[in-house]
Parts: C-alpha cells; sequence; structure tokens
C-alpha cells in the first residue's frame, strides 16, 4: 500500500480540479451601505444534461482518523461539487487527475479553516472526510435528469496520511 502526503490547500495545487473557495484574496467589493462585504464569484459552478440546475443541500458529516485507507474515488460527469464548510473545522480533499487507465494517483489537500473547495465537473475524488469533528457543510451542486455519479475502486488501496 502506497502512502500519500497530506499537503495544505493553495489555490495554485488546486487550480487542475477546480477552485479554492476562501476569502483571502478573493475579490471583494462592500454592499449593504458598507456593512457586509461580498466576496465575489468564486467559483464556476457546473451543470449540464437534460433539465440540469444548481441545488444546495446541507450536509452533517461525521469525521474521519488519519491514517484512512483510500479505496475508492468518484466523479460527477455532469456537474461541479462545491463543499462550504460551516465551521472552523479542516477537512480532506482527495483528488486524482484522468489518465488512459482511469484516475490517476491521488493526491491529498487538508483545508486550512475558512477554506471550502469547488471539485470541477468530471474531476475524481474521494468522499467529504470531516478531520477532527463532526461538521456541517452548505454543498452546491447539480440537480436533473441522468446519472451523475461515477464511482472507482482502486485496485491497490492508499493509506493517506
Amino acid at each position: 500500500m502506497k502512502t500519500i502526503a497530506i499537503q495544505p490547500l493553495t489555490r495554485e495545487a488546486f487550480a487542475p480540479f477546480g477552485e479554492v473557495l476562501e476569502t483571502e484574496g478573493a475579490a471583494s467589493f462592500p454592499i449593504n451601505g458598507g456593512k457586509c462585504m461580498r466576496y465575489h464569484d468564486l467559483a464556476k459552478i457546473e451543470t449540464t444534461g437534460e433539465k440540469a440546475r444548481p441545488m444546495i443541500s446541507l450536509l452533517r458529516a461525521e469525521h474521519y482518523a488519519l491514517p484512512l485507507e483510500l479505496k475508492m474515488v468518484e466523479r460527477h460527469p455532469f456537474g461541479s461539487q462545491a463543499f462550504i464548510p460551516l465551521s472552523g473545522n479542516p477537512f480532506l480533499v482527495v483528488v486524482a487527475e484522468q489518465t488512459e487507465q482511469g484516475p490517476g494517483e491521488p493526491i491529498a489537500f487538508r483545508t486550512a479553516p475558512g477554506q471550502g473547495v469547488n471539485i470541477g465537473r468530471n474531476v475524481w475524488h474521494g468522499i467529504l472526510t470531516p478531520l477532527d469533528a463532526t461538521s456541517d457543510f452548505a454543498v452546491v451542486d447539480r440537480a436533473g435528469e441522468g446519472v451523475n455519479l461515477e464511482e472507482h475502486f482502486y485496485e491497490k488501496h492508499y493509506l493517506i496520511g
């Protein structure tokens, strides 16, 4: 079993897979008479297919302990998936590039407080993996007709952390 190191989540490192959602360095401007700052257009929400539309959901996910065995990744061919934490708890983001043989070797990122991600349409990724504590998330993804989930089970498993 190969061990995958966890790296900090940065915009540059995550760019091939989607966008990092954070206020630091984001385009912003005041609204509501200057009482509110809008961090504007942080991610490209993608939806395609029959009757596609963006939807917002809330998730409560139990936390995982490290090290973690990764056996499977998934992707959504018809839409992106944004995970916005509603707490300061970190979470693990696992992604993999597409190769001729399917998903490549996984890359693992640990979020900092206040960071979320928008995983691009058709990007291989692990499941929602909160660290340290059960955590709540707002999720923006695609609703519509068609099967928007493909799973891939690795022949050899990876150990993360």
